[in-house]
C-alpha cells in the first residue's frame, strides 16, 4: 500500500509542471480571447490618393498647383466629402460634408480647438501671440478674452460708430467724384473700391486716421494705403498657403517655393505704416499728451492688470493689430465684388434690392447703419455671394490634441482638419441648383431675418465654436454698408464696350479672375452727394 501510494505522489509530482503549464496557456488563451472580443477593430482613415513613402503626395501637391483645387479635385474623383491626403508626415484631412462639418467644429470643438505650427502663421503672429493662429493655450485665452470683452463689445462697437459713418460717407464721396471726372466718367475698378473701403474702417477704429499719408485728392487712397493693402492681400495670399516647409519643416531655411520670403517682405511693408503709429502713440502717452480710448489702439494701450501694469506688451498690441487689419479686409471686399458682378450680369436682382433700399430708407437720405437689419434682401445677396463665391477655399485649419474618431472614421492626432468653403457652399447634396446666383434662397418668410452664419454649416461664411469669429457684428456690418451705399447711391452697369461681366475665378484663388471694371452714375439727388463734399 504504501509504495503504491509513493508511486501516486511521484506521478503527481512529475505530472504537476504539465498541469501549470496547461492551466497558465489556458488563462492566457482566455484572456486573448476575451481582448480580442473587446477589441473594435481601428477605424479606416479617410479616403484618399496613394501616398509614396515618407513625402506622402508632397510631389503631386508641387506638380498640380494650385494646391486647393488638386485638393477638391480628389474628391470629387474618389466621390467623397471627407478626404485624407497625406503631405510628408502630416494627415491633411479635408470636408466638404456640413454633417461631419458640425461633428469637427461642435461636438469635437474642444478636441479640435488648436492650430498648427507653419512658418506663415509664426511669421504674421509674431510667434503665435495672436488669437486666430496661436495654439490653444494660456496665450490664445488671454488675446481672445481682450477681443472679445475689452475691443468687440456692444459699447465700444457703440462708441466707434461715427467712425465708420464717417468712411462709408467718405467711399460715397470718392465714387461720386469718379463720376463727375470727365476723363472717366464714372468706370471705375470696383475692387479698388471696396478693398480700400475696408482698409478705410478698420485704420479709423484703430488708429483714428482714414490715410498713412495726405491720400489722393479725389479721396482715393495714396502710395502708402495701397502698399499697406497690398501688403495685406500678400499676406492672406500665404498664410496657411500649402507651403513646402508646412509639411517638411526642416525644409523651412531653404524657402523651396519661396512663400517664406514673400510673407516676410508684406509683414514688413505692412508694419512700417501700422508700427509706426503704435510708436508714436506710446510715445505721447508717455508725455501725457493722450490718454483717451477714442480707438481700438488706445483702449489696447490703456488695459491694465491686477498690479496696475500694463496687460498687453507692445509687442502684443502690435501683433494683435496685424490680426485684426487682416480680418476685416478681405471676406467684404470679396464679398461686395462678387455680389455687384452677379448683379450687374442680371440687373433684375439689382433693382430688387435697390427697391428695397428705396422703400426702407427713401432717396432723400443715405443708408445708415440702424437701416441694416430691415435689408434683408441685400443681405440675402451678400449671404449668396458668401456660399457661392467664398473669400478663401478653406477655414483655418483645426489641430486635434488627441487621435479620435469622426464619422467612423480615423482622425490623428496633430493631423490638418480644414473645412471647403466652396465644398460646402457649393454641395449639390445641399443646395439646389449650386451654381447659380440666387439671393432668394435664403429668405424663409417675409419676418425671418437674413443671418450671414449659418449653425448647420452649408455655408461656411464666419467659423463656429471656440475658434469661431468673434467678430461678427464688425464684419456683418461692414459688408452689408458697403454694399448698400454703393447700390443706393449709385446705378451700376458694364463698361460700354462689354455686354456681360465675365464671371471667371482666378486660377490661383477664388476671387474674380479680373478686377470688377463697371460704370457708375448718381442715382439720387445732387443735393445728397454736394453735403458729402462740403464735409
Amino acid at each position: 500500500m504504501l509504495n503504491s501510494s509513493m508511486k501516486a505522489e511521484t506521478r503527481f509530482s512529475d505530472e504537476l509542471p504539465s498541469l501549470l503549464a496547461f492551466c497558465l496557456v489556458s488563462l492566457i488563451f482566455f484572456y486573448i480571447l476575451k481582448s480580442i472580443k473587446k477589441r473594435s477593430p481601428v477605424p479606416p482613415l479617410p479616403p484618399g490618393p496613394t501616398a509614396y513613402p515618407i513625402v506622402g503626395s508632397l510631389p503631386e501637391m508641387l506638380w498640380k498647383k494650385p494646391a486647393f483645387r488638386w485638393i477638391h479635385n480628389v474628391m470629387k474623383q474618389l466621390n467623397t466629402e471627407i478626404a485624407c491626403i497625406k503631405l510628408g508626415r502630416v494627415h491633411v484631412i479635408t470636408v466638404t460634408s456640413p454633417e461631419l462639418s458640425i461633428e469637427f467644429l461642435r461636438k469635437h470643438d474642444g478636441v479640435f480647438a488648436s492650430r498648427p505650427d507653419v512658418s506663415s502663421a509664426r511669421l504674421t503672429s509674431d510667434g503665435y501671440l495672436t488669437p486666430a493662429m496661436s495654439f490653444s493655450g494660456d496665450q490664445w485665452k488671454k488675446m481672445r478674452r481682450v477681443m472679445v470683452s475689452e475691443v468687440l463689445t456692444n459699447d465700444v462697437f457703440g462708441r466707434l460708430h461715427s467712425k465708420r459713418c464717417d468712411e462709408a460717407d467718405h467711399l460715397v464721396r470718392f465714387v461720386y467724384n469718379q463720376c463727375m471726372n470727365p476723363h472717366i466718367s464714372g468706370v471705375m475698378n470696383v475692387r479698388d473700391a471696396t478693398q480700400h473701403y475696408c482698409g478705410n474702417v478698420i485704420r479709423k477704429m484703430v488708429f483714428s486716421e482714414r490715410f498713412y499719408g495726405s491720400g489722393m485728392e479725389d479721396g482715393g487712397p495714396g502710395i502708402e494705403e495701397r502698399e499697406h493693402v497690398d501688403g495685406l492681400f500678400t499676406i492672406l495670399s500665404c498664410l496657411y498657403g500649402f507651403a513646402i516647409a508646412d509639411y517638411v519643416p526642416w525644409l523651412e531655411v531653404f524657402d523651396l517655393d519661396g512663400n517664406k520670403k514673400m510673407i516676410m517682405n508684406a509683414i514688413k511693408n505692412v508694419r512700417k505704416y501700422q508700427d509706426q503709429e503704435i510708436e508714436k502713440r506710446v510715445e505721447m502717452w508717455k508725455l501725457g499728451l493722450k490718454t483717451d480710448e477714442n480707438d481700438i489702439l488706445g483702449i489696447l494701450m490703456n488695459l491694465k492688470n491686477a498690479q496696475n501694469e500694463p496687460f498687453l506688451s507692445i509687442r502684443e498690441i502690435k501683433a494683435l493689430i496685424l490680426e485684426m487689419m487682416l480680418a476685416v479686409v478681405d471676406n467684404p471686399s470679396n464679398a461686395v465684388e462678387w455680389t455687384m458682378a452677379e448683379m450687374i450680369n442680371q440687373p433684375h436682382i439689382l433693382a430688387k434690392a435697390c427697391e428695397e433700399l428705396d422703400r426702407v430708407v427713401g432717396k432723400n437720405r443715405l443708408v445708415q447703419e440702424s437701416d441694416l437689419s430691415e435689408l434683408n434682401y441685400v443681405k440675402a445677396c451678400l449671404k449668396e455671394s458668401f456660399r457661392l463665391h467664398p473669400v478663401t477655399p478653406f477655414n483655418l485649419p483645426h489641430v486635434p490634441s488627441k487621435n479620435i474618431v469622426v464619422g467612423g472614421y480615423f482622425i490623428p492626432k496633430g493631423s490638418h482638419v480644414m473645412l471647403s468653403r466652396p465644398g460646402l457652399g457649393r454641395n449639390p447634396r445641399i443646395w439646389d441648383e449650386p451654381l447659380r446666383f440666387k439671393p432668394e434662397r435664403h429668405i424663409v418668410d417675409e419676418v425671418s431675418n437674413v443671418l450671414f452664419v449659418d449653425h448647420n454649416l452649408r455655408i461656411l461664411s464666419f467659423s463656429i465654436g471656440r475658434r469661431g469669429c468673434p467678430a461678427l457684428e464688425l464684419g456683418s456690418t461692414t459688408t452689408t454698408m458697403l454694399l448698400a451705399r454703393l447700390i443706393q447711391g449709385f446705378s451700376w452697369k458694364q463698361p460700354l464696350d462689354t455686354n456681360n461681366i465675365d464671371l471667371v475665378e482666378s486660377k490661383h484663388s477664388l476671387a474674380l479672375a479680373e478686377p470688377l471694371i463697371a460704370r457708375a452714375a448718381p442715382r439720387l439727388e445732387s443735393q445728397i452727394y454736394l453735403q458729402l463734399l462740403q464735409k
